[in-house]
């Protein structure tokens, strides 16, 4: 992304903005040097470079996806090669298979694996813990796990960047990032750090 002037252009990385933390997620990606905007419909869709789906009910993202008209739209921009990033819910979000779906319940899909939902606990099972993450530089990233899921199986090609008793937590598949746990609640913007630069950088 370029200027008229030949300078790079900062990212534009839209928050979809259904329900769960965008605020949170907005304010990381401004930290970590990225423009953003909220995204709720298809033209707003259709100007962001990249796409964060945040934490969350993913039932209730999928259903207000539906109802929004965005959810096939979704899908075509990350078949078509969007960069996405997706934390808790969005991880479930942008998985193609859930292990353990509420009935009807889809997702906007692209990585190849199976997650189940709520694996680590129900709210009252919360918990924090360090994560080393691969791509991420300074040490371990403090995850934040609520009602988190966890990666049971995954694709040739995705890339397991982190796991947490056994389990994979953070993964990628070429412009597609996932994590189980909300780095965007902890004041730590190495994740969206990476993400913008997975935005930026030329189509893995």
């Amino acid at each position: 992304m370029t200027t008229p002037t030949g300078e790079t252009a900062a990212a534009t990385i839209g928050v979809l903005a259904l329900q769960g933390d965008v605020r949170e997620h907005r304010a990381a990606l401004e930290a970590a040097g990225a423009a953003v905007r909220e995204v709720r419909r298809t033209q707003e869709l259709a100007e962001v470079d990249g796409l964060v789906i945040p934490g969350g009910e993913s039932t209730t993202i999928h259903k207000l996806a539906a109802a929004f008209g965005l959810l096939e739209p979704l899908r075509e921009r990350v078949r078509a090669g969007m960069p996405a990033y997706g934390s808790c819910a969005g991880m479930i979000m942008l998985a193609d298979k859930i292990l353990d779906p509420r009935s009807g319940q889809e997702t906007i899909g692209g990585i190849d694996m199976i997650v189940r939902r709520n694996a680590f606990g129900r709210q009252n099972e919360s918990f924090e813990a360090p994560v080393e993450v691969a791509g991420v530089a300074g040490g371990p990233v403090e995850g934040v796990f609520i009602r988190a899921p966890w990666v049971e199986s995954t694709g040739a090609g995705v890339e397991v960047l982190a796991v947490h008793d056994g389990h994979p937590v953070a993964v990628r598949q070429g412009r597609l990032l996932a994590t189980a746990f909300h780095p965007e609640l902890t004041g730590d913007h190495r994740v969206h750090r990476l993400f913008a630069e997975m935005v930026r950088a030329p189509g893995r």
